[in-house]
């Protein structure tokens, strides 16, 4: 495997996806973050001008992801950056395969190798993180009745994710015990319920394939009905009081996107 144009393969994680015994190996959920070239970058320069986006939707794998028995599981467009750099992601993906040594081999078929032209054409830059299902502390009811929750969803406002890319201090230097921890993620994975917000999928990060160096530690998928339903938890006090007491003191590093939900099986595909 070569370094894409796109971002840098982590080799060390590459040789344990690929080496990874039969009796230890099993799914894998690759969450992928996105930014697209205005215009795709193609060495053929014969080629008609087209958005990266678009140079991205021609490559989109979906042939070579069936034949090893991988499935996309979520697709979602990002509306907005709330924490972190310089970049602007415009879309996330997650892909579920059955193996990490399958994700290996598909970067050897020819299938993918043939559609992968458009994606190093578009793709100005990308994370690719290995992740695997957290047991989060407090299992999700139904979906309550909308006509009773404040900000149901609407053809104007509908479903989005709060996705949240994190990296932790080490603990030991804040004083945080695992103890504590654990209590905010116990009150982190409650809020909102009464307003329909419910946890599509907690993953820990095994490692990150493609990106630029950076290690991360969690990636989660909280799906709130509406924005609206999105701000109006991020101004409860009770969730402030908790952010200002753990939260900010326990990450080093982060992104919080909003992201504009088209397709979402993740908690589904945790649970098969």
């Amino acid at each position: 495997m070569a370094s894409p144009k796109y971002g840098k393969i982590d080799f060390d994680y590459a040789l344990q996806l690929a080496t990874t015994t039969a009796d230890e190996d099993g799914p894998i959920w690759m969450v992928n973050l996105m930014k697209y070239h205005d215009v795709a970058q193609y060495e053929d320069r014969s080629r008609a001008k087209i958005t990266g986006q678009e140079a991205d939707d021609l490559y989109s794998p979906l042939e070579p992801l069936k034949a090893i028995g991988a499935e996309p599981v979520y697709f979602g467009e990002v509306e907005n950056k709330l924490l972190g750099d310089y970049r602007d992601w415009d879309r996330v993906a997650v892909v579920k395969y059955p193996t990490r040594k399958s994700f290996i081999e598909m970067q050897e078929r020819k299938d993918f190798q043939d559609k992968h032209v458009h994606k190093e054409a578009g793709m100005e830059e990308t994370i690719i993180m290995g992740c695997l299902p957290m047991n989060f502390p407090n299992p999700q009811s139904p979906l309550p009745d909308w006509g009773k929750v404040q900000h149901p969803p609407t053809s104007e406002d509908g479903p989005i994710i709060a996705l949240h890319v994190v990296k932790f201090n080490d603990r030991a230097e804040l004083g945080e015990t695992p103890e504590q921890m654990a209590e905010y993620t116990s009150k982190a994975a409650t809020v909102g319920i009464d307003q329909g917000v419910r946890i599509s999928g907690w993953f820990g990060v095994e490692g990150t394939i493609v990106g630029d160096g950076r290690e991360w530690d969690q990636v989660r998928f909280n799906a709130f009905p509406s924005k609206a339903a999105f701000m109006a938890v991020v101004q409860d006090p009770a969730r402030l009081e908790a952010q200002r007491t753990h939260r900010e003191h326990a990450i080093l590093d982060t992104y919080t996107l909003i992201v504009r939900t088209t397709f979402d099986q993740i908690k589904d595909s945790i649970e098969q």
